[in-house]
Order: C-alpha cells, then sequence, then structure tokens
C-alpha cells in the first residue's frame, strides 16, 4: 500500500482525484494540502498551508505518488507575480520537497498549448513549469495538458463560462485536439497511470485524455 500526496484538493480536476484516491485499494494514505477543512476521511492526513511556502512542511511530505492540480487565473491571481507563484513556484517547490523525500511519481496538470516559447503568458508559465519538472530526476513524471476542462467550479470563471457556452452550441466543428473535456476523465487519467507505474516522462495531450 503507498501513500499518495495531493495539491489543489478543492479545485475541479483535484476534487475529483481526491475522492478517487481515496476509494483506490492502492492507497493506504492521502496527504492533502490544503488551505480550506476537508471531510473526514480514515486514510486522509490534512495539512494546511499557509500559501507562503511548503519547506515549513517538508517532514509531512512523504509520499510515493505526488499529484499537483495546483492552477488559477490571470483574473483571480490579480497580477502576473502572483499567478507565477500559484502555477509555477509552488509546483517547483512541491517536486522538490517531495523528490527529497524519496517520491517516484509526479503529476502536474499543466494545459494544451504550454509553451516557455509561447506569446501568451499562461502557456508561457506552463511551459516554463513543464521544462522545471523535466530536469528534476523524477522515475516517472506525468504531464497532463487538458483543453477547456468541463465541470461544476466551487467558483464561477466568466471566461471558462462564456466558452462552455460556444463549446455547446459550436463543439461539433472543433477539431479533437481542441475540444473541452470532463474534469472527472482527467482525474481517471491521472490514478490510472499512476497504477501503471511507467518510467520516463511522459505528456499526455487533450485528445488522448478523452478516452479516460
Amino acid at each position: 500500500m503507498k501513500t499518495a500526496l495531493l495539491a489543489g484538493s478543492t479545485g475541479l480536476i483535484g476534487s475529483q482525484l481526491l475522492t478517487l484516491l481515496l476509494n483506490s485499494e492502492r492507497y493506504s494514505r492521502v496527504i492533502a494540502l490544503t488551505r480550506h477543512d476537508l471531510p473526514a476521511h480514515p486514510k486522509l492526513t490534512q495539512i494546511h498551508a499557509d500559501g507562503q511556502t511548503l519547506i515549513a512542511y517538508v517532514d509531512q511530505l512523504g509520499a510515493d505518488d505526488v499529484f499537483c492540480c495546483l492552477g488559477t487565473t490571470m483574473a483571480k491571481a490579480g497580477s502576473k507575480e502572483k499567478f507565477h507563484q500559484v502555477d509555477f513556484t509552488y509546483p517547483v517547490e512541491l517536486a522538490t520537497l517531495a523528490l527529497a523525500r524519496g517520491a517516484k511519481q509526479f503529476f502536474v496538470v499543466s494545459a494544451l498549448g504550454a509553451d516557455k516559447n509561447s506569446s501568451i503568458y499562461y502557456n508561457q508559465v506552463k511551459g516554463e513549469l513543464e521544462d522545471a519538472l523535466k530536469g528534476m530526476g523524477y522515475p516517472s513524471l506525468h504531464i497532463f495538458r487538458p483543453s477547456l476542462l468541463l465541470g461544476n467550479r466551487s467558483e464561477g470563471r466568466a471566461g471558462e463560462d462564456s466558452a462552455k457556452i460556444v463549446y455547446k452550441i459550436f463543439g461539433f466543428l472543433i477539431p479533437k485536439k481542441y475540444k473541452a473535456i470532463d474534469s472527472a476523465k482527467v482525474a481517471r487519467a491521472m490514478l490510472q497511470l499512476a497504477k501503471q507505474e511507467k518510467f520516463g516522462t511522459h505528456v499526455h495531450e487533450s485528445k488522448d485524455l478523452q478516452s479516460f
């Protein structure tokens, strides 16, 4: 039996993944980094991080598999600096500290179009994150690049909500590569691929995640 470490457990993908991890026979313990109280569960250990740095919690970050579902938007973050902190600094710090504690697999939600050379800041940061993780030496690294995510968020995102309306009307015209994807499929893919324990770096495009 293994231990899973999850960051972003209250987000769209993370909340669904948390349920899957707690119900999976693969894990006897699930550690959730969270700013909010989660429902109690016999397997669940909650670490209420202060949102500034994870170094203070390093002794509690020992896990076999690490799942990073952290992410925000420019509008919610309020600035490029704060966006970069959530979407780059925190995931890199998590990966670094967990690897030092013996983690073997790292699973991260990136985005369709991630590219450090992109003219779009969001995609640029996601690309920088991917490159940083690839250079860490994880035995197994899985990068997930979903397109527009479908699902019910706890908070509204005006841009996404508008895009979902357009997708419902014109979705049949959109190439498979760019089609919106149910967040539950991404969560299921993360768990299923964790069970396979494949070595090396693997990038999973949105069109490939549609089958989960």
